[in-house]
């Protein structure tokens, strides 16, 4: 009996060990709150962004404002901080846009983006009109001083 008994406690800690932990990934709605900080995109189109190139953004909750710090249309490699305000709309099957008009009528964002999988750290932007469109952004604590200097 204590041989049966022994090999049923190994069977039951050998599955136990063995057994994947999946660990539980908490994602946020999407809402001007969960959306507010200062974030760096680090992927485009799946793959990192340049050594040399950079986008920061800040997202403001009140006024749903935004903030751009970026050199990935500069060809002289100088930073443009650009403004405006966004707006998030649900669609029934795409889920969460985010859309954004630029200030001084300078027209709105070439694309509108399905947010994805937002995180207290990460968020996966997905174009509508292009899938192939995406960016990973990751919360950081604030944007480098020698970044908003180009203010």
């Amino acid at each position: 009996m204590r041989i049966i008994t022994a090999f049923a406690a190994f069977v039951v800690l050998t599955l136990s060990c063995t057994k994947e932990q999946t660990p539980t990934v908490e994602y946020l709605d999407v809402n001007p709150n969960n959306l507010a900080g200062d974030w760096k995109q680090v992927e485009w189109r799946g793959a990192p962004l340049h050594e040399a190139t950079y986008f920061y953004m800040t997202l403001v909750r009140k006024d749903k404002q935004f903030t751009f710090y970026q050199n990935v249309d500069s060809i002289e490699d100088m930073a443009h901080v650009i403004t405006g305000r966004y707006n998030i709309e649900t669609d029934p099957e795409l889920g969460a846009i985010i859309i954004g008009e630029y200030d001084y009528s300078s027209g709105f964002w070439a694309h509108s983006y399905i947010v994805k999988e937002l995180t207290q750290d990460s968020m996966l932007w997905v174009s509508v009109a292009d899938p192939a469109e995406t960016k990973k952004f990751v919360r950081v604590s604030s944007i480098p001083d020698n970044i908003k200097v180009a203010e």
